[in-house]
């Protein structure tokens, strides 16, 4: 989708309207490379369902399937010398660090595939920029030289108390869209205005954190690869690497807790990036929650709520007609049949049409209105820029040589969204996948908070109230009977509906669109600061 950033992108999709269990192994189908040349003939390899299903979907929407394509155009990028870097920690050597455990055996300090990695930092000077002038940061790329993949993050300290603190990874979504316009529209320290000056966030996320916001995968924001990386599998590999190498650099943040947040398509990463981190036994990454916003995480529970969403039962007036609502109804078990159908599978070839099916006929109908799909409460404003005028400030800010030069990036420019990494996660079947299987799992281990601003329609409240009261895991009933009750700030002003079992919690923000934390600053730091602080922790 055209109509996003920290969010959730439509991509190809856009195209067609005018204008396993066991998620955590790589895509089965090593087929994408010859699919780009020749998609017909190897359909024709293929059983008589999967070339029956694609015919369907041509043949209702020939333009998406035309112009399908996994070309993607490398970043250009200039790498800088590795006499600019404050420090370069060279995974080989942590790999190659051992100790003595309690059996008196000795093994590796830490778990994972490493020795293809680099962490190379950079100590950002605050003042040359004014971006919290008073915070200590640091940037820099995480390098996997085996893959020449190259993921750009930026560190802010906690403005409060840092040695204490917690830790927080930032992640936006798209999929491809940089976590930068998170740091400078949504949650980070400072905005930037119309005349690209900064202005300081007095709710930034940083006030009693210290957050990472990272560029991934590759080729999004300022990181690049000629490598594209085109599922979240593969990306959670890195992001692994990364807190590795981090808190190897920096052991004064390692004994805080860790958290890792995100919004859209976070809502299949952090899954996914979770559950890489807690397959680990021995790591250095004190994981203790997540919490995903506004996310697309389960399809199947989640498309239903399109039409509610759309038709005026999400708690705001209908943006489209009783006869587009009908279709959308009459559309919907054919969506959701070929989505469980990619949940058994989780091959492209059922999860493709799936998502170019359910998009079309449940997404375009709004997208088509010029309402914004990350709010529905107006107009797209500048559909250039994902709705949002604020979106190109950031680009502009951040394409300017005096930043580039001073948070070290290597891409020769920045660009908010990738449209050709979207394109290809969608085109590899990542879009439909069931990462949500992944969740029962974490809730053993660890607390999830799943928050939705009421003003979405892309990822909505109803939506993810309804994966979240579907899923199977042990605390299911109880946590599925219970209702939502009023969610208030000390000042006792209302901000929203919460409820919580177990390991698991739901809400609902109110006056919140895709993006909570521009839209509601001062309530989104309450609760993020009340969860972090363990409010809703069993």
């Amino acid at each position: 989708m055209r109509l996003l950033s920290t969010t959730l992108l439509i991509g190809v999709v856009a195209a067609a309207v005018p204008q396993t269990q066991q998620v955590l192994s790589r895509p089965k189908d090593g087929l994408a490379s010859s699919f780009s040349k020749s998609p017909q003939n190897i359909l024709k390899t293929l059983s008589d369902d999967i070339q029956a299903l694609w015919d369907e979907v041509s043949t209702q929407f020939p333009e998406a399937i035309d112009n399908l394509s996994f070309y993607s155009m490398p970043k250009k990028h200039t790498r800088r010398p590795d006499s600019h870097w404050d420090h370069i920690v060279r995974g080989s050597d942590i790999q190659n660090i051992w100790i003595t455990n309690a059996d008196g055996q000795k093994e590796r300090e830490v778990d994972g595939k490493l020795e293809s990695y680099d962490l190379r930092v950079k100590k950002v000077d605050p003042s040359s920029l004014g971006v919290d002038p008073d915070v200590k940061q640091y940037s820099g790329y995480l390098d996997d030289n085996a893959n020449d993949k190259h993921l750009f993050y930026w560190f802010f300290e906690s403005r409060n108390d840092p040695e204490n603190d917690p830790v927080v990874l930032w992640l936006n979504g798209g999929p491809g869209c940089s976590s930068l316009t998170g740091l400078f529209l949504e949650l980070g320290p400072s905005s930037v205005d119309e005349d690209l000056n900064l202005v300081y966030n007095p709710h930034s996320w940083n006030s009693n954190a210290s957050v990472i916001f990272l560029d991934q995968p590759v080729n999004v924001g300022y990181s690049y690869s000629d490598t594209p990386v085109s599922d979240t599998v593969a990306a959670g590999k890195d992001v692994y690497a990364l807190l590795t190498l981090f808190f190897k650099q920096f052991p004064e943040y390692k004994k805080q807790d860790f958290h890792i947040a995100g919004e859209s398509y976070a809502g299949h990463y952090i899954p996914v990036f979770t559950s890489e981190i807690l397959s680990h036994k021995k790591r250095n990454i004190n994981l203790k929650s997540v919490l995903i916003g506004n996310g697309l995480t389960d399809a199947f529970n989640q498309y239903p709520y399109y039409r509610p969403m759309a038709c005026g039962d999400g708690g705001y007036p209908a943006v489209l007609d009783e006869s587009t609502c009908r279709s959308m109804d009459n559309a919907l078990p054919r969506c959701q049949s070929l989505i469980k159908n990619c949940y058994a599978s989780e091959s492209l070839w059922t999860c493709v049409p799936a998502a170019i099916y359910c998009n079309a006929v449940l997404l375009a109908p709004y997208q088509r209105t010029g309402q914004n799909v990350y709010d529905v409460r107006g107009k797209c404003e500048d559909s250039s820029n994902l709705c949002y005028k604020g979106l190109g400030y950031v680009s502009d800010y951040l394409n300017q040589d005096e930043v580039l030069e001073a948070v070290g990036a290597e891409a020769d420019g920045y660009e908010s969204c990738n449209f050709d990494v979207n394109r290809n996660f969608l085109l590899h079947g990542d879009w439909m996948k069931p990462f949500h299987r992944l969740v029962p799992g974490i809730l053993e281990k660890i607390p999830v908070l799943v928050y939705a601003g009421d003003a979405d329609f892309i990822c909505n409240w109803l939506g993810n109230l309804a994966w979240t009261e579907a899923l199977e895991w042990p605390g299911h009933p109880k946590f599925s009977t219970k209702k939502l009750q009023d969610l208030e700030m000390a000042t006792g002003k209302k901000i929203g509906k919460f409820k919580s079992s177990g390991n698991l919690t739901f809400m609902r923000l109110y006056g919140g669109g895709h993006m909570v934390p521009m839209d509601q600053p001062e309530a989104s730091l309450d609760f993020f600061n009340r969860w972090l602080g363990g409010e809703w922790f069993p």
